[in-house]
């Protein structure tokens, strides 16, 4: 709505450092488009990832997503963010992990990180696009583990494809969980209160983290 707009317009600014946004499984740029103008408005540079739909293949993308990180934060010459809508945001993490000196924070959405990335209500559709079969052990027990870059995960208990404790990070001093009420899988990509809390987490110092403070306009909207 127009009221939600104009609140928007006052979320938390930060220094517009580059932002890239991975979309989840069978999406596309097109679907990350309202956060990443969101973003672009609160002056940040944003990038889509440019890879068409998302057919899962975690295998086959690590090396497209670390070459895109890597030629972002060569033409930026900053640390790149990056925002993860569902299996995006296992991408996400991972290329927190392989490459922690040019990422510089990871904020999940719906991502089902914390157990196997196949657990999700489209796990027999994932598994026929995708073709890799489950994940391999101890790549799940990285993901799921300590990032060396500041992290938030945005979950719904309402989600309704993944389950949402497999959206729950592990306590860390640079890590957190943040809970969006009245929320759906699809919907928390494009959730006020997600995009508040997104913005909130961004605006934060280069190498600082502090715990996301549940106040502001959609106070209510946090679990």
């Amino acid at each position: 709505t127009f009221a939600t707009r104009s609140i928007l317009r006052h979320a938390p600014r930060g220094d517009g450092h580059p932002v890239l946004v991975l979309p989840g499984f069978l999406a596309s740029d097109r679907s990350t488009k309202p956060i990443r103008q969101f973003l672009d408005e609160l002056g940040y540079e944003t990038y889509g990832w440019g890879q068409g739909q998302n057919l899962g293949k975690f295998y086959k993308m690590r090396e497209v997503l670390e070459a895109l990180v890597n030629d972002i934060y060569t033409k930026s010459g900053q640390k790149v963010s990056i925002v993860g809508w569902s299996l995006g945001g296992v991408f996400a993490r991972y290329l927190a992990l392989v490459m922690p000196d040019k990422v510089r924070s990871v904020i999940t959405l719906g991502s089902p990180f914390a157990a196997d990335i196949h657990a999700t209500s489209a796990k027999k559709l994932y598994d026929l696009l995708s073709n890799e079969g489950p994940a391999r052990p101890g790549d799940l027990e990285r993901i799921a583990g300590d990032l060396p870059v500041p992290n938030s995960s945005i979950y719904t208990k309402l989600d309704g494809i993944v389950n949402w404790k497999t959206c729950i990070a592990k306590p860390a001093d640079n890590a957190e969980t943040i809970e969006i009420r009245l929320a759906s899988h699809v919907g928390i990509g494009v959730n006020p209160a997600a995009f508040w809390a997104t913005a909130d987490r961004l605006a934060q110092l280069d190498g600082t983290f502090k715990p996301f403070a549940k106040t502001g306009p959609f106070a209510l909207a946090y679990g």
